[in-house]
């Protein structure tokens, strides 16, 4: 190797090299070769050994048949409570208030003294009328007196005649004069009376619109100071307005009077307050076609309160078998009821129903499209849509307590 020249050596090298690149370009390949069949093979042996994905569980649904009951038609409407008497208190004579002797809002039993309006001036006139019957009396004696005298001599014909009438007029004079000093002392001892503002009914009172020291005027009507108002609160009215339709069904069925009625408040789920029809209008509205109607209503622990609002329910038909489901299974498109049922196969379909009212326990009353033996869905309607696959799993409707059905009035 030393003998040989650069040249040589130059050429030498250039051979190696050839000989070797095509060695090296051989290596890369394989290696590329052998990590896609192992990538391949990693690939197969994997999606052969998953196991498939597992479908997911068909929802739970509570499905149970319509309760089957027999129910009261009511037709319902609403009204407001209002007193069976009201009163504005107004003073009958005028002059101070000196005392008031309730506290706002209190009960106030008939009679019993509210305020005292200063009396003295009463009480003089008082004395001054009964002053003057005790001088018609003594001119009333005196003129009988005289009279008497004159009939004892008429008969020896010592006065004339026209004497004897003239002192029978002074009698009579006398009479009349003192029956108006005795209506005088009645007016006076009015008065007096009416010094002392009394309750003229029992009730709640209001506030008192005045205060002692104050003066106040009697008069006629609003032109007398008003010092306090008071409601009665047992019995209370209950009105309301019905349709022309359900007057003359009421009508016909002789309820327009003494029918009972059943009224529940705003806050309340139960007709707890009962009452009678006592009085219809003598005439229809002609702007709205209704009629007005009142109720008594007994309120022994003056609970309820004239201006509040409640719903009533008038017993107005017979008894009819309906089938209830609880409202909560009732679903909305847009102005159609559906109910959601269950095939046999688990399929769910929607039908289309009519509804009627809601009665005790939340059951609505259904009046057409469901079928007594329907597996209606009751719990679960959000996860079962019309055509979907479900579980159902059998429940029950539980039966209400009373079940009387009321009806909207129309109008």
């Amino acid at each position: 190797m030393n003998d040989l020249t650069p040249i040589e050596m130059d050429e030498l090298r250039r051979l190696e090299e050839s000989e070797t690149e095509p060695r090296r370009r051989i290596g890369r390949a394989g290696w590329i070769v052998l990590l896609v069949v192992a990538v391949g093979l990693a690939w197969y042996l994997l999606r052969g050994s998953t196991a498939p994905a597992a479908a997911p569980p068909m929802p739970v649904v509570t499905v149970a048949a319509p309760l089957q009951r027999e129910i009261t038609q009511w037709d319902e409407f609403i009204g407001r409570f209002e007193a069976s008497r009201s009163v504005e208190l107004r003073p009958r004579v005028s002059g101070q208030v000196t005392a008031v002797h309730f506290r706002d809002g209190q009960f106030v039993r008939q009679g019993q003294p509210l305020f005292t309006i200063d009396p003295r001036p009463y009480r003089a006139a008082l004395a001054e009328a009964q002053a003057g019957v005790a001088t018609a009396r003594s001119d009333l004696a005196l003129a009988q007196s005289d009279l008497a005298r004159a009939l004892r001599l008429v008969a020896d014909d010592a006065v004339a005649q026209s004497e004897v009438d003239a002192l029978r007029a002074r009698v009579n004079a006398a009479n009349a004069a003192l029956a108006a000093a005795q209506a005088r002392v009645r007016s006076r001892s009015l008065d007096v009376e009416f010094a002392t503002v009394r309750a003229p009914i029992s009730g709640r009172i209001s506030d008192r619109r005045v205060d002692p020291g104050n003066l106040v005027a009697a008069g006629d009507g609003p032109a007398a100071t008003l010092l306090t108002t008071i409601v009665s609160t047992d019995p209370l009215y209950f009105t309301f307005d019905g349709s022309e339709g359900l007057f003359l069904k009421a009508r016909r069925e002789g309820l327009d009077r003494g029918a009972e009625v059943q009224i529940r408040l705003q806050d309340e789920t139960e007709y707890k307050w009962q009452g009678e029809l006592d009085f219809t209008d003598s005439g229809l509205d002609p702007n709205s076609g209704t009629i007005r109607a009142r109720a008594v209503v007994r309120n022994p622990g003056s609970f309820l309160t004239p201006g509040m609002f409640g719903n009533m329910r008038l017993a107005t038909g017979g008894k009819e078998r309906v089938l209830l489901v609880p409202d909560t299974a009732v679903q909305t498109d847009q102005t159609r009821k559906l109910l959601l049922v269950v095939a046999r196969d688990g399929t769910v379909s929607a039908k289309e129903v009519e509804l009627g009212a809601v009665i005790e326990g939340g059951l609505r009353v259904v009046r057409g499209g469901l079928a007594p033996g329907d597996r209606v869905v009751i719990e679960g309607t959000q996860m079962a849509f019309p055509g979907s696959k479900v579980t159902a799993r059998r429940g029950r409707i539980d039966r209400p307590p009373s079940a009387p059905a009321r009806t909207p009035a129309a109008g």
